[in-house]
């Protein structure tokens, strides 16, 4: 066996050599002809480029021809057509000659300046004609000796051609110095093929006592491989074509109490009946007899141990390489955990989607709730205030100051629950619907918002120091919210400061988020009571000092919650106050939708 496969190798040498002998030369051949149908193919592009060019300056010619011969008084009607052809032929013409250079960057800077120059002469063209048509021969005339005074194409023509005819003669001297290089390479492939023959006869002999090394060293890899499948913890055996076992691990002998005789016992035997499932032994048939492979097939055994276990059994073909006859590779995953694991979760989902029923419960109510709200609600509402108003109407003159007092407290307090209303319900909607995710610049929104807090404002004085924003994903109207609700609230609480000093900044926080803050100079507050400020209706100061719902920062905290950020804030009382509020610098993985 050793002499045929040497004698094998051997031809397999010659024929090697054979091959480099004949193909090495075909291919030099075949690069040369190549170059050469390369250098003519480039010959007839650049013959081409240069065609198309003096086309751009005929065309260009013959219009300016026509257009001095309509000045002459030829009113023929070839004559106009002439005169026009270069506003639809060039444009055209000059497409084409990019194409055809796309690949040269000089080219392309020469008909580009060619471009210019053409469309100058163009627009003067077309000057003279719409001169012409108004009976002013003489500025007609003018505007064509402009355009070849001031777009002079020539120039730009000619040094297309020149470095088409440079670049023609550099690939004509590359296709001389690759067929010179052609016939050093066959000089050196025969040289080549020489010392090849050499080394074939050479290494042959060497060859055989490799071969010798490398059976020793398979038949250790076959040994340490044997030892391998014995140390792996999952069950794996071989067996051959009638499904009797050929080969059996350590684990799969324990699993199914296997001693060293029933090891080659037949499948079905083994396990006391846990391979007796018919289904089974016909699918692992199958694999042997039409080649076909069986991935995760779920059963239940009972093992020697009297435990039912969940296994997952694969199998598959294997062509054993000392006989023609088929074997099965088969292993067995032990997943009594995972399933009862499984199992688990399923219940918890289950658990799960009762939760969400109960949630989904719960957003009805609020629905109804909001329902309530906005209608239930506003009616007795609008009741307190008209009736008050009628009142005010009924008594007329008899109206004291104490009565008038009444009133106004009674439609103030009607407005002021309206507005509460209304704030509620913006905040009830701010936290059930979808987020409409977009590419949002804070830049136009912090400039949006400050315009609008600065409306109504002449008399103060505001000194703003906005830094630059970043892009973020989110929902755009709910950050335009933000941004109008912290800005708002710093020119609100800077309005006893002589000069207020309002601050937008941006930094990189330490998971990678961005974290926008906001500071003035402003009333601040008592930081014991911070706990309170993102609140629902929560205040730090008085509403006849600073007026206001004590909702918008709730509105804020909750908008950015939900964008799967932060809000924070600091302040010192009488030396304004800084909010703060993150967003994820990429995505919103983690936003709550």
């Amino acid at each position: 066996m050793k002499v045929g496969a040497v004698t094998n190798w051997r031809v397999a040498g010659l024929l090697l050599a054979m091959l480099i002998i004949v193909g090495l030369p075909y291919l030099v051949t075949l690069n040369n002809a190549r170059d050469t149908q390369r250098a003519t193919t480039w010959v007839a592009h650049s013959n081409s480029v240069k065609a198309v060019t003096y086309q751009v300056a005929y065309v260009m010619r013959d219009s300016e021809a026509a257009s001095y011969r309509l000045l002459a008084g030829d009113g023929n009607e070839q004559t106009r057509k002439r005169a026009s052809r270069a506003g639809s032929e060039a444009p055209t013409l000059l497409q084409e000659l990019r194409l055809m250079t796309r690949d040269n960057p000089d080219q392309q800077i020469q008909i580009g300046a060619l471009e210019s120059d053409i469309n100058g002469r163009l627009t003067m063209m077309n000057q003279a004609l719409s001169r012409l048509q108004q009976a002013d021969s003489a500025g007609a005339r003018q505007s064509l000796r402009d355009a070849g005074d001031l777009f002079k194409m020539n120039t730009q023509i000619a040094a297309i051609v020149q470095n088409e005819d440079k670049l023609l003669q550099g690939r004509q001297e590359a296709a001389s110095r690759q067929a010179l290089n052609g016939r050093i390479v066959l000089s050196i492939t025969a040289l080549a093929q020489l010392l090849l023959l050499t080394i074939i006869v050479i290494t042959s002999e060497r060859q055989i006592g490799r071969r010798e090394v490398a059976e020793t060293r398979e038949s250790r890899a076959v040994q340490r491989s044997q030892l391998i499948l014995q140390a792996v913890r999952e069950p794996i055996a071989l067996f051959d074509e009638n499904l009797r076992g050929l080969l059996v691990n350590t684990a799969f002998s324990e699993l199914y109490g296997l001693d060293q005789q029933q090891r080659s016992q037949p499948l079905a035997q083994m396990g006391e009946g846990a391979w007796s499932d018919s289904v089974l032994l016909q699918k692992l048939t199958d694999v042997l007899l039409r080649d076909r492979e069986l991935w995760d097939y779920d059963m239940i055994q009972r093992t020697v141990d009297g435990v039912d276990r969940h296994v997952v059994i694969n199998a598959r073909r294997l062509q054993q390489r000392e006989s023609d006859a088929p074997a099965l590779l088969l292993t067995v995953s032990d997943v009594t955990v995972r399933a009862l694991a499984e199992q688990k979760v399923n219940e918890l989902n289950r658990q799960l989607e009762g939760k969400v029923t109960q949630i989904s419960d719960v957003n009805r109510e609020l629905e109804a709730f909001s329902y309530s709200v906005s209608h239930d609600l506003r009616a007795p509402l609008r009741h307190i205030a008209g009736f008050s108003r009628k009142l005010e109407h009924h008594l007329g003159e008899r109206v004291d100051d104490k009565a008038t007092h009444y009133l106004e407290v009674i439609s103030g307090s009607a407005q002021r629950m309206a507005l509460l209303i209304d704030d509620l319900l913006v905040f009830s909607r701010l936290g059930r619907g979808a987020l409409r995710l977009q590419a949002v610049d804070m830049q136009s929104l912090v400039d949006e918002a400050r315009a609008l807090a600065e409306s109504g404002l002449q008399e103060r004085r505001i000194v703003w120091t906005v830094a630059p924003l970043p892009m973020v994903i989110g929902d755009e109207n709910m950050l335009r919210t933000v941004w109008q609700n912290l800005l708002g609230n710093a020119v609100k609480y800077t309005g006893h400061c002589e000069v207020a000093r309002i601050e937008v900044s941006t930094q990189q926080g330490r998971n990678g988020d961005y974290e926008f803050t906001v500071a003035d100079n402003g009333a601040g507050f008592d930081m014991q009571y911070a706990d309170k400020l993102f609140g629902v209706f929560q205040r730090l100061h008085r509403a006849s000092e600073f007026p206001g719902n004590g909702i918008g920062l709730a509105n804020v905290r909750r908008i950015v919650v939900r964008h799967g950020g932060r809000v924070w804030a600091d302040a010192e009382l009488g030396k304004g106050a800084r909010f703060h509020f993150s967003l994820p610098a990429t995505d919103l993985a983690g936003a709550r939708t």
